[in-house]
């Protein structure tokens, strides 16, 4: 699966940011997931092995529980393809970047 492929869905992005934070054991990935989402258990499973297969996550057993960890390579790959394309963006982030300047001045800030 393409690494777009697996950041396009919703709940696979949340479950990366999540993991961005700390490692997690799978329960409370799936206390999360429901709670956002209404997914169950076993959906939430089914995620979390498309994010291992992926390479963006990895897992350990700790004991009767499973510890998940955010694994960078993939995102500093997706980091490394974008790149190429921050020329069409940068100079608008200037530019808005001097508006807000511009505005905190005027307002005294």
């Amino acid at each position: 699966m393409h690494a777009f492929d697996v950041l396009g869905d919703p709940v696979r992005r949340r479950i990366l940011e999540l993991l961005a934070e700390n490692e997690l054991r799978s329960g409370e990935i799936v206390e999360v997931i429901h709670s956002e989402f209404g997914i169950s258990q076993a959906g939430v499973s089914q995620h979390l092995k498309v994010l291992r297969d992926a390479g963006f996550a990895t897992s350990r057993v700790d004991g009767p529980r499973r510890i998940y960890t955010l694994e960078p390579a993939p995102l500093q790959q997706i980091d490394d393809w974008l790149s190429r394309f921050k020329g069409f963006w940068t100079h608008k982030l200037e530019a808005l970047a001097t508006e807000v300047a511009r505005g905190k001045k005027e307002r005294g800030e």
